[in-house]
C-alpha cells in the first residue's frame, strides 16, 4: 500500500468524520482540520523559531560592536557574526523549519487532488466540492466554467480576499521586525551568503501565495490558505 493511499483513506475518513457537521464540503473541512493538524505538529519548531528571534534581537549590541571593529573588512565581520551566532546557537535560518516540514503534506495534497487514480482504482476524492467548486479544481477550470461570479469563481474570490488580506497584514509586520531587528544593515555584509537577497525579498513572499492558490487543485489551495492564516496568527501570538 503507497503513502498515497494512506493518505487518501486518511482523508477520506476524516470527510466521513465531519459529514454530519458539514455535509457536501466535509472533505474540504477535511483538509482544513488535516492542515490544522500539521501545524500543530510543527508549532513546537516555531516557538523555537521565536526564540531563536528573540535571541538574534539580543545579540544586535555585540553585533555593532562586530561592525565597528571590522568596519574595513566586510569578509571578517561576515565571519565574525557566523561564529557569533555559532557560539550562541542562534541559527540565522531557523525560522525556515517550520515551513520547509510542511512541504511534504502539501505535495501529498497536490498529488492525491491531481491524479484520477489512487492505487490502481478511481480517485473517489475528485468528486468532493467546496460549495461549486471541486477539490480537484483549478480557477483556470472556474474560469471557462462560469467565468469570474460564477459558482466556482465566486469560491475562488473568496480565497483570494482571505489571502490578500493575511497577506497584507503579514507584509506590514514582516516591515516592522525587519526594521526593528535585523542586525546587518543594507551594506555591510551578510550573516550566510546569499541571505542579504531573501531578507530583500521575504516582506514580498506573502503575496506569492495569491500565485500558488490561482494554479494548485483546490485541495492544496485550502491547504495553503489555512496554514498561512494559522502562520499570521501564531506570529503575532509567539512574538508579540
Amino acid at each position: 500500500m503507497s503513502v498515497f493511499t494512506v493518505f487518501a483513506d486518511l482523508v477520506g475518513q476524516l470527510a466521513d468524520l465531519l459529514h454530519p457537521l458539514f455535509g457536501a464540503t466535509a472533505a474540504a473541512a477535511a483538509i482544513v482540520l488535516f492542515t490544522a493538524l500539521v501545524r500543530l505538529l510543527v508549532h513546537p519548531l516555531s516557538r523555537a523559531a521565536a526564540r531563536g528571534q528573540r535571541a538574534r534581537t539580543a545579540l544586535r549590541p555585540r553585533i555593532a560592536e562586530l561592525r565597528v571593529k571590522h568596519a574595513k573588512d566586510p569578509e571578517r565581520l561576515r565571519a565574525a557574526v557566523l561564529e557569533l551566532h555559532a557560539r550562541e546557537k542562534v541559527s540565522p535560518l531557523s525560522g525556515c523549519l517550520p515551513g520547509l516540514l510542511q512541504l511534504p503534506a502539501f505535495f501529498l495534497l497536490y498529488h492525491l487532488f491531481s491524479s484520477p487514480t489512487i492505487g490502481g482504482g478511481s480517485n473517489g476524492l475528485l468528486a468532493h466540492r467546496l460549495f461549486a467548486a471541486p477539490l480537484g479544481g483549478r480557477w483556470a477550470d472556474a474560469l471557462s466554467a462560469g467565468g469570474v461570479v460564477g459558482g466556482a469563481g465566486l469560491v475562488y474570490l473568496g480565497l483570494f480576499v482571505v489571502v490578500a488580506v493575511v497577506a497584507t497584514f503579514t507584509y506590514r509586520r514582516t516591515l516592522r521586525t525587519m526594521a526593528t531587528s535585523s542586525p546587518l544593515p543594507a551594506g555591510d555584509g551578510e550573516q550566510v551568503p546569499g541571505l542579504g537577497a531573501v531578507t530583500k525579498a521575504m516582506p514580498f513572499l506573502s503575496f506569492f501565495t495569491l500565485v500558488t492558490v490561482a494554479v494548485v487543485p483546490l485541495a492544496a489551495a485550502l491547504y495553503v490558505v489555512t496554514s498561512t492564516t494559522w502562520s499570521a496568527v501564531e506570529r503575532v501570538v509567539l512574538y508579540r
